[in-house]
């Protein structure tokens, strides 16, 4: 039961076969998120009322989690901004 080398066009087919099985996964991974995201935009898009302090809006209930979620971004980014900012000025010392 020896092992046998594979020849360099054999080698190639099989990482070529690799490669497309990656991207059909990919694709179907892509298809799959895009799928949700429509469902997600047609669960949510009822009006709803936000109450500010002085003001109340009526406004889509998808813009509302979309902007939810990008505060949380931009906070997430500026916090990890500003944590390096503090390791380096205490490394710097």
């Amino acid at each position: 039961m020896g092992f046998r080398r594979k020849s360099a066009g054999a080698a190639a087919a099989d990482g070529q076969g690799g490669s497309q099985r990656r991207l059909a996964v990919r694709v179907i991974l892509l298809a799959v998120l895009v799928a949700y995201a429509i469902a997600f935009v047609l669960e949510n898009r009822q009006h709803v009322h936000v109450h500010f302090v002085l003001v109340t809006a009526t406004v889509s209930l998808i813009w509302l989690l979309l902007l939810g979620i990008g505060i949380g971004v931009l906070v997430t980014l500026l916090l990890a901004q500003l944590e390096r900012r503090r390791r380096r000025r205490s490394t710097g010392d």
